[in-house]
């Protein structure tokens, strides 16, 4: 059996426009249904932290649904093992973006993909490695006062950067973005693929 084409109807289990703007552009119909879930936040190595989170938010909708390819999707910055999810405050982003400068950090993205009705799955997590500049307070400031920091993990926008506070990414800018679309184009070819005789 051959597969046939993807599906190129998603079913998001997030509010991230980012996340939706990226699966557009590659040519996804995309469909919003956040997952009214409680976020874990520790207790769990940060790879196995994102994974769990995207299986929790892509079950919740799977369960809701029958035939829908259901994405969920988790981000988080990882600083010499500590996980950095998205800042209290902006004092907090503040202290976070100062911790973040002049260093290398991971980005992990878990991702979970379900079919729902079935038990069709396919799970991963993708790393980028992100070199910051040097940055004073001032910088900081400026930043914060240009983006909104309180939805975005390690409180810096990848898309908006502009050189400002990156200096170099080894692997997906995507994945800094939100979502390894690459990746998960791969995976949905290979695993949501229709089967087809011949």
């Amino acid at each position: 059996m051959k597969k046939g084409p993807a599906p190129r109807r998603l079913v998001l289990a997030s509010a991230s426009p980012r996340r939706r703007d990226l699966l557009e552009a590659v040519g996804f119909e995309v469909i919003i249904r956040p997952a009214a879930v409680e976020e874990l936040s520790e207790g769990l190595p940060p790879r196995d932290l994102v994974l769990a989170n995207a299986a929790l938010k892509a079950l919740t909708v799977a369960s809701q649904t029958t035939g829908d390819l259901v994405l969920g999707a988790d981000t988080v910055v990882v600083l010499d093992g500590e996980v950095l999810g998205k800042p209290r405050d902006m004092e907090h982003a503040a202290e976070m973006l100062g911790r973040l400068g002049g260093r290398i950090h991971e980005v992990l993205t878990g991702v979970c993909l379900l079919r729902g009705g079935t038990h069709a799955r396919c799970e991963f997590v993708e790393s980028t490695r992100v070199s910051f500049r040097q940055l004073d307070s001032k910088t900081i400031t400026s930043y914060l006062a240009e983006i909104n920091p309180l939805d975005k993990a390690g409180s810096y926008a990848a898309q908006e950067d502009r050189g400002r506070l990156i200096e170099r990414i080894e692997g997906s800018m995507e994945n800094v973005i939100g979502l390894p679309v690459a990746r998960v184009l791969a995976a949905i070819e290979d695993h949501f693929g229709e089967p087809q005789a011949g």
